[in-house]
């Protein structure tokens, strides 16, 4: 079969009654060959269903390949190269994904940052103050483009200049909230992805947005909630971050908020509790140089230290400031006027990157590479 066909007959599938991804999967898996799906539904299968393997809707398809002709536009199979394959582990991984942007993205570690679609003004602060420290040391920010946490995310990520991706719940081609759709646009530009399962044209439908939760969670190494009520849907995309096998935290707050019942309740069931971005990238350390480690020479990798100092004056402030001998943390804060917060992610880079080394006195620089 011609890749082109494999494409065609692959999209002919997506739309099929009654066929999600498991199902998909499988017929996939029994019959191996699609055209012979097609031409010979197997007579177990609904009615339904054979009915539409017998004359599948084309034109559906033909919409979805205009609009891969689209500058920038992708679609990737479960199996391809360019398929993410932290996605690819999971049993109800899509077996298509829509995108437009940055393919290359979807292969860097990410932290998915999800919360409340009404937080307080502290919440949103906090989402885009832990989205920007995470993103200037390299880490993708992965969220849902809805109101509230999700924005507040992106556009922290934007701040930083680094990298965000938005999944949706809607078709490629369609913006949920209506409102973000200058969010979205500034996101690709910015060098980021939007990402559906849904073919385009696919409008908001109540049950799309939890099902693309597991793959805003199944992306990332981990999925931090800033704020949540107890029947939040951020929970539902923490209970499946931990049934995912990836890592699960949550940003404490007052009893007395509503909103920070859900992320108490996380804590309580084993979620690991953070203050701050340094608190996340401590624990995120042997994923985040397994995810290094495994990055295909052809994809860029998370930038380093020595990269980054190169282009951000902070870093080479920050560089400056350390010496030959141990110099602790809060002397390193003073000499650079950056924030602990920031300092600390730095350092936490640096040391994965074989720059500088932690010490009982505090951080000192190494020679391993010329300055």
């Amino acid at each position: 079969m011609s890749t082109a066909d494999l494409i065609r007959h692959h999209l002919a599938l997506l739309h099929a009654p009654g066929v999600g991804p498991t199902t998909f999967a499988r017929l996939l898996a029994r019959e191996g060959d699609l055209t012979r799906l097609f031409r010979h539904p197997p007579e177990d299968l609904p009615a339904p269903l054979r009915d539409y393997l017998r004359n599948p809707d084309w034109g559906a398809v033909e919409s979805d390949l205009a609009w891969l002709e689209g500058a920038d536009h992708h679609l990737l199979i479960r199996g391809g190269a360019e398929y993410p394959p932290r996605l690819a582990e999971l049993r109800d991984a899509p077996p298509l994904l829509f995108v437009k942007g940055s393919v290359a993205l979807l292969h860097t570690p990410q932290l998915a940052v999800v919360g409340s679609r009404n937080p307080t003004k502290l919440g949103e602060e906090t989402a885009r103050d832990f989205a920007r420290s995470l993103a200037r040391v390299g880490i993708t920010i992965t969220s849902g483009l809805a109101l509230g946490i999700d924005a507040a995310a992106h556009q922290g990520a934007l701040a930083a200049e680094g990298g965000t991706i938005a999944v949706l719940g809607t078709g490629p081609d369609r913006i949920y909230p209506a409102r973000h759709r200058d969010l979205a646009h500034a996101l690709v530009a910015a060098g980021g992805a939007l990402v559906s399962e849904l073919p385009p044209g696919t409008p908001p439908m109540r049950h799309s947005f939890p099902q693309r939760n597991r793959i805003i969670s199944g992306l990332a190494l981990g999925t931090l909630v800033v704020e949540a009520a107890l029947h939040s849907g951020s929970l539902i995309t923490a209970r499946q971050a931990g049934e995912q096998g990836r890592e699960v935290f949550a940003i404490p707050g007052s009893i007395h908020n509503p909103l920070a019942r859900g992320c108490h309740r996380l804590i309580r069931e084993g979620a690991k509790l953070v203050e701050s971005a340094q608190d996340l990238l401590e624990e995120l350390a042997l994923p985040l140089r397994q995810a290094l480690d495994a990055l295909p020479p052809s994809l860029p990798e998370m930038p380093s230290s020595a990269s980054v100092e190169g282009q951000d004056p902070d870093y080479a402030c920050l560089m400056a400031a350390l010496d030959d001998a141990p110099t602790p943390v809060d002397r390193l804060v003073e000499r650079s006027g950056l924030t602990p917060d920031v300092v600390s992610s730095m350092l936490l880079i640096m040391e994965l990157d074989g720059r500088v080394t932690a010490t009982a006195g505090g951080y000192m620089r190494l020679h391993k590479r010329s300055d």
